[in-house]
C-alpha cells in the first residue's frame, strides 16, 4: 500500500457513510443551481469544523503564537514561490504565452534576489503576480459550471476543482517532496502557515447567521474572480427574470 493510500480510503470512507446518511434526508436548497448536494455538503462542513476547533485551529493560534510576524510573512511567501511550476503550465495550457514568462521572471527574481522566495521582491518591482490551477484551466476549456462540492479534510471545492487538484500533485513541488520521499513536513507547515493566516476571519465566520453559506458563497465568487482574471461576467437578471 503507497502512502497515499491511507488518506484516499479515509476520505472514500467518510464520503460513503454520510452520503448514505443524505439518500433519504430532505432539505431546503438554499443554492438549487450551484449546491444541489447541500444534504451531504453540510454534513461535511461539520465535520471538518469540529476537526479544526479541535486541532488546526489550536495548531494555528500557537504558531502565530511562537513565529513573529516577519518570519510568518516570509515563511508564506516562501511557499508561495513553490506554486511556479503549477501556475506556470497552467498559464501555457490556457494560452496565456506573455503571462508565463512574465511568471517565470517572478520566479526566478524571487528565487535569487528574494533569498528562495522568502522575500516578495517581484511584488515591490511590481511585476504582476499570476495564480493558475488545473480547475481554472478546465473552465477556461469549457466547463464553466459545476457543483459545489465539499471534501472531507480538504474542504470546498467544485467537482471541476477537485478534480484538477489530481493532477497538483504531480507538478508542485512540496506534493512531489511528499509523493517521492514520503516526506510531510514541508506539506504540514504550509498548511499551518496557511490556516494561521485565516485566523482573522474565524470572528466574521462566526458572526455570520448561517457559515456553511457564507463559506460557500465567498468560494465559488473567488473562483469565479479567478477563472475570468478579474473581470467575471455581470449577471443578466433579464434571463433570470425570464425563468419566472
Amino acid at each position: 500500500m503507497s502512502h497515499r493510500q491511507p488518506l484516499f480510503l479515509f476520505t472514500l470512507l467518510v464520503l460513503m457513510s454520510f452520503l448514505g446518511g443524505c439518500v433519504s434526508q430532505n432539505v431546503v436548497l438554499t443554492d438549487p443551481e450551484a449546491d444541489p448536494w447541500e444534504a451531504y455538503n453540510r454534513k461535511i462542513y461539520s465535520f471538518n469544523m469540529a476537526m479544526d476547533k479541535a486541532v488546526a485551529r489550536p495548531v494555528a493560534k500557537g504558531y502565530n503564537a511562537i513565529v513573529p510576524e516577519a518570519p510568518r510573512r516570509g515563511i508564506r511567501n516562501f511557499f508561495k514561490n513553490l506554486d511556479y511550476p503549477v501556475t506556470f503550465l497552467n498559464l501555457l495550457a490556457q494560452g496565456k504565452i506573455e503571462d508565463a514568462l512574465t511568471a517565470t521572471g517572478r520566479f526566478l527574481m524571487n528565487s535569487t534576489v528574494g533569498v528562495l522566495g522568502f522575500v516578495d521582491v517581484a511584488t515591490k518591482v511590481e511585476i504582476p503576480d499570476y495564480d493558475e490551477d488545473f480547475g481554472q484551466t478546465l473552465a477556461v476549456w469549457g466547463w464553466k459550471n459545476s457543483r459545489y462540492l465539499v471534501m472531507p479534510v480538504f474542504g470546498p471545492y467544485t467537482v471541476r476543482d477537485f478534480l484538477g487538484r489530481s493532477f497538483y500533485g504531480y507538478f508542485h513541488p512540496i506534493s512531489y517532496v511528499a509523493r517521492e520521499y514520503n516526506n510531510y513536513i514541508p506539506m504540514v507547515v504550509d498548511l499551518i502557515a496557511l490556516r494561521a493566516e485565516l485566523l482573522p476571519f474565524q470572528a466574521e465566520l462566526e458572526a455570520a447567521s448561517d457559515p456553511y453559506a457564507l463559506v460557500r458563497d465567498v468560494y465559488l465568487q473567488n473562483r469565479e474572480y479567478r477563472i475570468y482574471d478579474g473581470d467575471p461576467p455581470e449577471t443578466d437578471y433579464d434571463a433570470l427574470l425570464e425563468e419566472y
